[in-house]
């Protein structure tokens, strides 16, 4: 049976009948603090939000509409937005359409029921993500879109949040939550169990704990289930309500009274307490979970039929009534007329043109350029505020990667006040290899953040700081450690601009110590030379530099990428070649470098030492020392004469200019240090023998975890693997 019919003519026939459910709380209408006004608004928030899921299973029967989760249940949602303030950044449940359209209803000029079926039919000209998915978002009402089903938005809630109190000290440019705002984020009952969501939550907990302002309210919509698993009945509560630092505060959505008295205190502690709340909304969950899902299958049917009777809008109505708004004639007309509005538009709106092709679609996947003010000189007076005298004195003289890279950073951060930094050790220690040494002494701990241990709110803290202009350095303290935390540059930073067709943005440049060769200190999880979980991120920067004064170089690039260009750059340090300070023999200086007090490498563009025809040697990172390496005796005991090329970015890869550096040469050997499977070196290869005729050769690692020990660089290229491999490729070119 049609379920959604079936609580259609539930509503008429109960409302002309008079028979409403039964009350669920005490609370009067002036008691609730809800004006008259507000509760009209909020319930004709809710007939539009109920009518346009009702439209939206038609139109997906019809193959017109599509993705067909609804918010019917969960209009309590409009009151909880009718307590907070527009301003308010809201990071919404995919339940949350009653929340989106009682906020329009606070701000002029907007037109929720248009917008929302553009949304509905994939139409391009969807004001939120021309046409790319049906998502909850608008930038007027400072709702970013969420494809989250896994509360994968509750760590860069937290960490817009707690930007907000940063902005006190600090005012990026570009700043875009107010100083007295609070930060929504909504999700179901089922969502709270997975690890990202009690990951934020506990971030949110253990910040306040050491008072640490985070005003944000969790809005736990709890329906008691997630697709079929039901949720125990008490657990949400249970679990939350004892949190240090968090202020508990539950309501029956159900009831809008109710919902709105709770919502307000609940804004209100976050404001003016600074502090996190959770609000544990109960609700239900009308027709099932998507479109085709019935509830059926898996639920009883007086039990069904308990819950359609509960109808969270024959409450409304009764308090409509009550309260003597509207009578239970006028409720059925404005019922009528919502309806027979959404059924014109819907015939109108299904016309509309549709994303077509591939360039169409990708079109977003980059967010647009902005223009910032230009930052102020760094002077010899401003460095040394910052610096020692020892530091001034090791700038002038040639240092290894790790120190260069501390130089660079200090002066970025000289130079952009916006630059907020954070991660696991990375202040007071100065991280795990000294390359943030003493940043937090020059900056203060408030730019210079020690985190809890949790990688997804280290990314999570990021992605919110660049939601309110701020320009964040997340630092992963290891590659292997990103694996816990990439759904968060995968599934959230990375999508943000695509699906807000570029309204959104969180530029980032997160900090990645990784890749292999330590000698001593290893196993998979300290030694991880994989980039593969970066390299199929659609819009991802990725920079590897192989020596100190490209580091230097390539970390402005990357600054500036995000600033200016508001990108995502994944910046992998090569562990192993922080402290290298020698290239063919011990104390040679061959890998010691001067600070270089300004320049950038662009991005793209490729490092080439020497020019020698008989063999290109392309590489990056680790691999591309050791090819230096082995060039030296390529050259003195085999006459044969390389070019080793540097990819430096490693995506998006700069496939013209190694092309045309290598074509003079006979052959091509790709040296690449990541595993076989899934290395960069695979698109290469693909790349030098589809678009031209020089043979070509690659040496990678074994597909194998890194063992620590004697054994550290048994699975990866050598020195001497590296020769052998290119006298077998000039041998047979």
């Amino acid at each position: 049976m049609d379920r959604a019919k079936i609580v259609d003519e539930n509503f008429k026939r109960r409302v002309a009948a008079g028979d409403f459910p039964p009350k669920l709380s005490d609370i009067s209408l002036a008691a609730s603090g809800l004006s008259k006004e507000g509760l009209a608004e909020i319930f004709r928030a809710q007939l539009l939000s109920r009518h346009l899921d009702l439209i939206a299973r038609k139109l997906s029967k019809a193959g017109q509409g599509f993705y067909t989760i609804g918010s019917s249940g969960h209009e309590g949602n409009a009151a909880i937005a009718w307590a907070m303030r527009p301003t308010d950044m809201a990071f919404l449940h995919y339940r949350g359409a009653a929340f989106q359209i009682a906020r329009s209803r606070q701000v002029p000029g907007q037109t929720p029921l248009w917008d929302m079926l553009l949304s509905f039919t994939a139409s391009s000209e969807d004001p939120i993500s021309g046409g790319r998915h049906k998502v909850l978002g608008s930038k007027a009402l400072n709702i970013p879109p969420q494809t989250s089903t896994i509360a994968s938005h509750l760590p860069k809630a937290v960490g817009a949040a707690f930007s907000i109190g940063l902005s006190k000290r600090i005012q990026p440019e570009h700043q875009q939550l107010k100083q007295d705002g609070i930060v929504v984020c909504s999700f179901g009952d089922a969502s709270l169990n997975h690890s990202t969501a009690q990951g934020a939550i506990n971030t949110a907990s253990w910040s306040a704990y050491q008072n640490s302002a985070v005003p944000i309210v969790f809005v736990c919509e709890d329906n008691g289930i997630g697709i079929s698993t039901k949720t125990p009945r008490g657990w949400v509560q249970a679990s939350i309500e004892a949190r240090p630092g968090l202020e508990y505060i539950s309501c029956n959505g159900l009831d809008v009274l109710d919902t709105y008295a709770a919502a307000f205190e609940a804004q209100r502690i976050a404001r003016v307490r600074k502090q996190p709340v959770f609000l544990h909304m109960s609700c239900i969950r009308l027709y099932g979970h998507a479109g085709p899902d019935v509830q059926t299958a898996y639920l009883a049917v007086d039990e069904v039929e308990a819950q359609e009777a509960n109808d969270p809008l024959l409450h409304t109505a009764r308090h409509i009534v009550e309260n003597n708004i509207m009578t239970a004639e006028e409720i059925l007309a404005l019922y009528q007329d919502t309806e027979e509005r959404v059924a014109r538009a819907a015939e109108q709106v299904v016309m509309r043109p549709k994303l077509t092709t591939s360039a169409e679609v990708a079109a977003s996947l980059i967010p647009p350029k902005r223009s910032l003010i230009k930052a102020p000189k760094i002077t010899k007076a401003s460095r040394e505020k910052v610096f020692g005298r020892s530091d001034i004195r090791a700038m002038g003289e040639p240092q290894h990667m790790a120190k260069l890279i501390n130089f660079a950073m200090t002066d970025l951060m000289l130079e952009h006040e916006d630059i907020i930094m954070m991660g696991e050790d990375i202040g007071k220690k100065g991280g795990v290899y000294g390359v943030t040494q003493r940043l937090q002494q020059r900056f203060g701990p408030h730019r210079m953040i020690d985190t809890l241990l949790d990688e997804q709110s280290i990314l999570g803290l990021g992605i919110g700081l660049a939601h309110n202009g701020f320009t964040p350095i997340p630092e992963i303290q290891f590659l292997a450690y990103l694996h816990n935390a990439e759904d968060q540059i995968r599934g959230e930073a990375a999508t943000l601009p695509f699906f807000s067709n570029g309204q959104f943005t969180n530029p980032m440049v997160m900090r990645v110590a990784g890749l292999g060769y330590q000698r001593g200190f290893g196993g998979h999880f300290h030694n991880d030379n994989s980039l593969a979980v970066l390299r199929d991120i659609p819009g991802l920067i990725i920079a590897c530099p192989s020596n100190g004064r490209d580091a230097v170089m390539m970390l402005r690039e990357s600054v500036r990428l995000a600033r200016e260009e508001q990108r995502i750059v994944a910046f992998i340090e090569p562990i192993a070649l922080y402290m290298a300070r020698d290239l063919h023999s011990e104390t040679d200086g061959g890998w010691i470098f001067d600070y270089p007090e300004t320049g950038t490498i662009p991005l793209g563009e490729i490092g080439v030492h020497g020019k020698g025809q008989d063999l290109a040697i392309v590489s990056y990172g680790n691999g591309y020392y050791l090819s230096r390496q082995a060039a030296k005796v390529l050259k003195d005991e085999h006459n044969i004469d390389c070019k080793i090329i540097d990819m430096r970015w490693l995506a998006p890869v700069a496939e013209d200019s190694l092309l045309k550096s290598a074509k003079d040469c006979k052959a091509v050997l790709i040296v690449d240090e990541c595993r076989k499977t899934g290395s960069q070196g695979d698109a290469l290869h693909r790349l030098f023998t589809s678009q031209t005729d020089i043979p070509t050769s690659l040496l990678t690692s074994d597909d194998c975890f890194i063992a620590t020990g004697p054994a550290y660089g048994a699975t990866m290229p050598s020195k001497d693997s590296i020769i052998a491999a290119a006298l077998k490729a000039v041998k047979e070119a």
